[in-house]
């Protein structure tokens, strides 16, 4: 399963679910991650961490670690 850690800068995807197990899945879920938002990686820090990504008109920055439990479809 493609999680939104792998996106490259301008790729778009749907999220399709948040790993229940990750210690920031309330978070994130609180901030707009929620199963059938779409999201787009903006950009990353020079290594990348942390991660920003567009969602419901804001842009909001992450840890690579919590991207890795957004599961995603394209």
């Amino acid at each position: 399963m493609k999680t939104a850690a792998e996106l490259k800068p301008g790729e778009k995807a749907i999220v399709k679910d948040v790993d229940n197990d990750h210690p920031s899945s309330h978070r994130l879920l609180e901030v707009g991650f929620t199963p059938g938002q779409e999201i787009e990686y903006i950009s990353g820090a020079v290594f990348g961490d942390p991660m920003a990504f567009s969602i419901r008109g804001s842009i909001v920055a992450i840890r690579k670690n919590e991207a890795s439990c957004i599961l995603i479809k394209k």
